[in-house]
């Protein structure tokens, strides 16, 4: 099978940090979301707190989040033609932060 992938709405281009993989389920469970692209992964220093997912900012197909560990951080995409309804979902179900 290609690299180049979906399981769901996640696309599997790149890797998705382990920890983070069940958050980014919750995201596409949405019916608003089109898709999950989950991208860059970078270390960082932390100190042992559990996995969440943090919103950095709206783009035009939706918006960007920050998976992040104890250990490192992942660039994910999140499409969607609604985000300020998607976002206020998120956040009142605590699947992300900020």
């Amino acid at each position: 099978m290609s690299p180049k992938y979906r399981l769901d709405k996640i696309k599997r281009e790149h890797t998705v940090i382990r920890e983070i993989g069940p958050l980014l389920q919750e995201v596409a469970q949405l019916a608003e979301i089109k898709s999950v692209l989950p991208g860059r992964i970078n270390q960082r220093t932390g100190s042992g707190h559990q996995p969440y997912l943090q919103l950095q900012y709206i783009t035009e197909t939706g918006f960007k989040l920050l998976g992040k560990t104890s250990s490192s951080v992942q660039e994910v995409f999140v499409v969607t033609n609604s985000p300020e309804n998607v976002l206020q979902k998120l956040k009142k179900e605590r699947i992300i932060r900020g």
